[in-house]
Formats: C-alpha cells, sequence, structure tokens
C-alpha cells in the first residue's frame, strides 16, 4: 500500500526553489499536444529535475542505479514470473546498466521492448492457461510447488512455463475443491437429505470457476489498462529507488490520493499494501464495513475477490491498484474476500459495501475504574490537520479537550494510545507533545545541506503533569514516533508496546508537477511525493529505521518477524546529530519497567502471544505446497489444528469496564452509529491483554508518587 503518513505543507522554501529553477525546463515543452510518447519524456525530465533539487538526499544515476531499478521494474511487470522467458531476459539484459543514460537522455526504448513484449507474453498466457484448465488434474501424483515468487528464476523456456502455469492452476483449483468439499459436508451435517456433489463434479466446478476468474482478470488487464498506467509502473520502479517513500501520482492515482486524504468512498473501509505472497490488510479504517464486521483484520492476505454471489477472482499477480479496484464497489453491494489469516487458516469474509469516512480518525478518550483508581484512555489513530483552515478540529485541540475532559472525571493517570497511528501534521505532534511537558524541544529537523532547526513547544503550561503512558506498536510511524520519542526523552512518562516503532523518520512533501510547466498541451502530469527532510529526536538520535525502543515490550504476532522501515532495501539510513538542549523531568522508572517485566514474564496469555509469534515465525519460509489432494489437505488441517491452540488469544477480557464522558451521552442519543462504534471500542478494550497491562503501570506510577517527583522538578524548572 501507497500511504501518505506524513504530509507537510510547511516546507516552502524547498518547493519555492525547485519553482524557480523549473523555468530553464519551459524551452523544451511542445508547442502543441503531442502524441504520448512526448508526453512520457517530458515527464521523465520533470522527474530527474525535480528529484536532483527536491529531494533530501539525491542519489546518483549512475549503473547502480540503473541495476536496481531494473530488478524492481521487472519484478512489478512480472512478480509470479508466469509471462518473461530467459529469452526475454536475455535480451533485455543488455540495458541493466543503461538504464541511467537513458532516462537522463529520454529515452523510452527499454519501456518499450518491455512494454511490447509483456503485451505479447500475456496474449500468449491466455492459450497456455486455456489448455490447462481444459481438462482435469491428477491430484493422485505427489509433487509440489513453492510460492515464493521472489526467490524463483524466471522460466528457461515455453516448456518450462508452461508447466509452471499447470502447477499455480493445480494450487488453485485444490484449494478451491477443498473449500467447496468442506461447504458439501456442513450442509449434510445440517440436511441429511442432503446429497453430496461428487468429487469430479466439484473439481470440474472449480475449473470452471478459474478459468473465468482469469478470463475476468485478462479482460480487465486489456478493457481498462493503457499504455500511460504501464508507463506509470516504471516510472516509480525510478522514482522509489531513492527511497521507499518517494512515488509518483499518475493524475487518476492523485486525484484517489486527494479523495482518501480528505473525502470519502465508497467500499470496505480498509487499507491495502503489496507484499511478495499477495495483497495484505494493513489497517481497517473505524466505522467501516470490514471493522464493523469484525472478521476481516489487519495481517491477512487477501487470496481471491468476488463480487456478490460471482465466483472468486485468484488476485496472484494482480496490481495493488487492480486489487483495489475489484474491492472497491457501490454502497449495498458484497463483496466477498478468501483471505489467508496470519495463523496460516484460509477463510471467506462477506463484507457488504458502504459509504466510508477517510476521515473517522478523530481522538476518543474512555475512563475505567481499576482496584479502586481512576484511570482515563485517549485514542489517537492519526495525527490529523485540515491546513487549509487551521481553525477546524485537529489532533492537538482534540486531544486536548479530551485530557480536559478527563481531568474533569479526577482521573489518576492517562494512556495515550497511538498503536497503529501512522503519523500526520508535524505542527499538531509538537503542540500535542506540549500538553505534557513545560516549554522546550519537541524534535530536530534537517533538509539537505542546512542547518538543523530545532521545533519548541513554547506554551509554559502543562495540562497533565500525572502519569502517563505512551502505547505503540509496529506501525507507529513518524509524528507517533516523535511523541513517543518526546515523552521518552524528557523522561515524562514510559512507552509500552511492541519491541520497537515503525522507523520512518523522514518527511514528504507532495509536489505537482503541473506547476511547473507553462502552456502545457500534453494533458495533466499528475504530482511526485518525495522526501525533503529528516527529524530526529531532542537526544540527537534518528527514528529512521530504529524506530524507538519501547521501554517496557509487550509480546506481540509479529514480535520475530522484521517489520517496517528497516524491511525496506533502499531505505535511507540511521544517522545521528548535536541534541537540544533539554532538561528531563524526572529520574526515570527503572523500579515500574522491573516491575511491568515481571507480570509480563509470568502472565500465562502473553507466554501464549509470544509462542504464537514463535509458531508464525517458523512457518514464514513454509511456502511448498503439496499438489496431491491428501497430503494438501492433511497440511490444512494440521495448520487449523495446530491454530486451535491459540484461540484463548482472542478469548481474553480483562473484565475492565470502561465509560465515556458525559459530554457524549446528548451525542449518542442523536447519532446511534457514533454510539455504536464507542461501544465497539469499549468491546475491544475489553479483549485487549495490552491496555490491560498499560493500566497497571499506570497504576504502578500513581502508588510510586512519580506524579509528584515530576511536578516537583517543573516547579524548580519555573
Amino acid at each position: 500500500m501507497k500511504r501518505i503518513v506524513d504530509f507537510m505543507k510547511r516546507n516552502y522554501k524547498i518547493i519555492l526553489l525547485v519553482t524557480i529553477l523549473s523555468a530553464v525546463l519551459w524551452s523544451f515543452v511542445p508547442s502543441k499536444k503531442a502524441e504520448d510518447p512526448e508526453k512520457d519524456k517530458l515527464l521523465l525530465e520533470l522527474l530527474t529535475f525535480v528529484l536532483d533539487k527536491g529531494h533530501y538526499d539525491p542519489i546518483a544515476f549512475d549503473d547502480a542505479f540503473s541495476v536496481a531499478a531494473y530488478k524492481e521494474y521487472l519484478n512489478s511487470l512480472d512478480p509470479s514470473k508466469r509471462f518473461f522467458i530467459q529469452s526475454d531476459l536475455d535480451e533485455f539484459s543488455k540495458y541493466e546498466k543503461q538504464i541511467d543514460d537513458m532516462v537522463l537522455n529520454k529515452d523510452l526504448t527499454f519501456f518499450e521492448i518491455t512494454h511490447t513484449r509483456l503485451m505479447q507474453r500475456m496474449k500468449e498466457s491466455r492459450k497456455i492457461y486455456k489448455d490447462i484448465l481444459d481438462k482435469p488434474f491428477n491430484f493422485a501424483t505427489n509433487e509440489k510447488f513453492n510460492v515464493d515468487y521472489e526467490k524463483q528464476p524466471f522460466a528457461k523456456n515455453e516448456r518450462e512455463l508452461k508447466d509452471r502455469w499447470r502447477k499455480q492452476l493445480k494450487l488453485s483449483v485444490l484449494s478451491s475443491i477443498t473449500d467447496k468439499q468442506k461447504l458439501e459436508e456442513d450442509k449434510k451435517k445440517n440436511d441429511a437429505s442432503y446429497q453430496v456433489k461428487s468429487f469430479e463434479s466439484i473439481e470440474k466446478e472449480s475449473r470452471e470457476n478459474t478459468l473465468k476468474s482469469l478470463n475476468d482478470y485478462f479482460d480487465f488487464i486489456e478493457d481498462e489498462l493503457d499504455r500511460s498506467d504501464w508507463f506509470s509502473i516504471y516510472i516509480n520502479a525510478l522514482v522509489e529507488r531513492f527511497d521507499p517513500h518517494t512515488f509518483y501520482f499518475s493524475p487518476d492515482n492523485k486525484e484517489k490520493f486527494d479523495i482518501s486524504m480528505s473525502g470519502t468512498f465508497e467500499g470496505i473501509g480498509a487499507r491495502l499494501q503489496k507484499k511478495t505472497e499477495g495483497v495484505e490488510v494493513s489497517e481497517l479504517i473505524s466505522g467501516g464495513p470490514a471493522w464493523r464486521g469484525k472478521e476481516l483484520e489487519a495481517g491477512d492476505m487477501i487470496l481471491k475477490v468476488a463480487q456478490g454471489a460471482d465466483e472468486p477472482l485468484d488476485i496472484a499477480g494482480m496490481r495493488l491498484d487492480d486489487v483495489v479496484k475489484k474491492i472497491k464497489g457501490p454502497k449495498g453491494t458484497e463483496v466477498r474476500l478468501t483471505v489467508k489469516k496470519v495463523d496460516g487458516t484460509i477463510k471467506v469474509v462477506s463484507i457488504i459495501r458502504d459509504e466510508v469516512e477517510t476521515e473517522e480518525t478523530f481522538a476518543r478518550s474512555a475512563v475505567i475504574e481499576k482496584d479502586g483508581k481512576k484511570f482515563g484512555i485517549i485514542y489517537l489513530p492519526k495525527f490529523y490537520i485540515k491546513f487549509e483552515n487551521k481553525d477546524n478540529r485537529d489532533a492537538y485541540k482534540d486531544v486536548a479537550k479530551e485530557v480536559a475532559y478527563l481531568k474533569e472525571q479526577n482521573v489518576e493517570g492517562i494512556v495515550v494510545d497511538l498503536r497503529g497511528n501512522g503519523g500526520g501534521s508535524l505542527e499538531t505532534v509538537v503542540k500535542m507533545t506540549g500538553l505534557f511537558i513545560d516549554e522546550g524541544p519537541v524534535v530536530q529537523i534537517k533538509s539537505s545541506g542546512r542547518r538543523k532547526e530545532v521545533l519548541y513547544d513554547t506554551d509554559k503550561g502543562v495540562q497533565w503533569d500525572g502519569p502517563l503512558v505512551v502505547m505503540v506498536d509496529n506501525f507507529s510511524a513518524s509524528a507517533s514516533e516523535i511523541f513517543a520519542a518526546a515523552i521518552q526523552d524528557y523522561k515524562r512518562g514510559i512507552v509500552i508496546g511492541s519491541k520497537h516503532t515503525y522507523g520512518k523518520g523522514t518527511v514528504q512533501n507532495v509536489i505537482d508537477l503541473n506547476q511547473f510547466v507553462r502552456g502545457n498541451s500534453l494533458g495533466d502530469l499528475g504530482a511526485l511525493k518525495t522526501t525533503t527532510q529528516k527529524f530526529y529526536r531532542i537526544d540527537g538520535g534518528s527514528t529512521q529505521l530504529k524506530g524507538v525502543l519501547s521501554d517496557i515490550v509487550l509480546p506481540d504476532r509479529f514480535r520475530y518477524l522484521d517489520m517496517g522501515e528497516r524491511d525496506a532495501t533502499n531505505a535511507m539510513p540511521w544517522d545521528k546529530i548535536d541534541p537540544a538542549k533539554y532538561v528531563p523531568v524526572s529520574n526515570g522508572f527503572e523500579t515500574i519497567i522491573a516491575k511491568s517485566n515481571s507480570r509480563i514474564a509470568t502472565n500465562d496469555n502473553f507466554k501464549l502471544i509470544d509462542e504464537n509469534a514463535k509458531w508464525i515465525f517458523e512457518r514464514k519460509d513454509d511456502n511448498d505446497f503439496d499438489l496431491n489432494l491428501e497430503a494438501f489437505k492433511a497440511k490444512m488441517k494440521d495448520s487449523d489444528e495446530k491454530a486451535k491452540k491459540f484461540k484463548a488469544i482472542s478469548e481474553f477480557n480483562n473484565q475492565l469496564q470502561f465509560s465515556w464522558l458525559p459530554y457524549e451521552n446528548e451525542l449518542f442519543e442523536k447519532d446511534a452509529l457514533s454510539k455504536e462504534k464507542r461501544e465497539r471500542w469499549h468491546e475491544e478494550m475489553q479483549k485487549d491483554i495490552y491496555v490491560d497491562e498499560a493500566f497497571n503501570v499506570l497504576a504502578d506510577l500513581k502508588t510510586s508518587g512519580k506524579e509528584n517527583k515530576v511536578a516537583e522538578v517543573k516547579k524548580k524548572k519555573k
């Protein structure tokens, strides 16, 4: 998923610099409308210019760049390696170290050759899969198929390519057969008179369904994708060499991006990202259909998509944009997703599409009573702000209100939950940090070739100086990391959660490419999102790659997997600058941390979570599938049996009672959906062992009198 986690409009100097220098390009713009190749050449020229002048750390267009772009581009064109063969690669390879020169010379030869060949191979593939699916498979033979396409070489010849297609299709049909057989068994259990379909009938039906799915997919490719779509893939293979967050938006995708930032759409309310093995659900949008359905969750891998009662479409090898188009749809219509859960089990999830508010990300709070003490929790999904109109609500203003409401309820400690918070406005996170610390530095910013800039909280007031816990996870990124790092550096509170946060220490700007062209007759040129700055903790260390290390580490399902920025091969490096001048507000929390670690080590639920994480890690490289029916079913049954052991994790209940704030009663009387969302949130927190431990830590902080030490230090400063 290409998702913007830090969108800044404060960096006008860099944009202005690029705008002024772009005047040199005006003389190259054709005076009349040209064919697409001319537009493509202009795009290459614009992009290389903007990246060279505007990127934080522009890389050289050299042979190393060419080799990396070459590999990424071919992988993007044929991720499952079912189109190109070795003779194609032999022909393409002569361009492997020439791409840099071709880009600078606006030479489209490599793109034209690969695009033409791909269209040819796709046409040939239609005959291949139709011939294979025309007759039954033999599921008694013992053979395997490995789905780790990244490690597979391209097929040596057409014969080997056809055999790869055969195995891919056999696995797809085999999966469908086992699903249908299970459905038949369930029908028989519910109705003893039901006549179960024969294996031959189910096998034939599964082949026909697979054929229809492939026909639909190839029809979609031919009917809905044009040359410009494929050229966008080529461009992004180039610009993404700079860093994982630099990305070109075609005009259509720029429009979608604008909607995702501030509008609504009709769909299921899930954010997706492309992985080597398929399309993964990275986040559910609160209040959306998928969120309300409770069956889909972050980490699920989508395998197939079906429209209503239609047969599911296998999305293996499909582009992320294409998958999104299949999942989105009109309000009230049904989409059925076949997903592989994190534990390896397969499940079909039915969702009725609805209107989704992309900005349903506002702060909310709740009150709980634990062991005679009253605590508050504030959940913040992102650091939102309306740049065009700063009088509108933003994360800082809303969190300030929630803190005030919680103080009215006489809470003795506050948890700020930033789990899954991908970032947002730098301005709001600086101000929000100031709610919990006295005036002082919050974050340091550095632009390319310039002296650092320190951003301060200038408000001498402290809205909350009591016990504070900040919750994070692997997906807490950017602005979330700034907040957690500042609280940690000031020793103002305890950071609790995953071993480390995401590790995104960079800032991006979205630059409209049309602003650089005067008298453009070639049409909309789209936009470029590019990295313009890096930010640093006040202790001088970057959050890039390393993220923020939690003071208290809680076991989670991803504990042993590489997650976040460090998993990207082209991520910018970690570095360090001089620290800012600041004074910690306490002496630290060693005793509290040790007490929590002791609880975690002896907690059976945390032990089970850790065991589950190890099991998931052990299975991550298990990409071999039996193509023998009995062996396949035996392995699936074994996985399902092992997964049952970890069912207790989802059945946990902390027995805490959450209540909303008095001011919300009137709102919920008028808005049933808002009340439903709030009740759903409370239900989720009751099943959340991490929230339970966060409140245990708050209770320890209160008992230890740590909030008094914070207040005393602050008085001395004043």
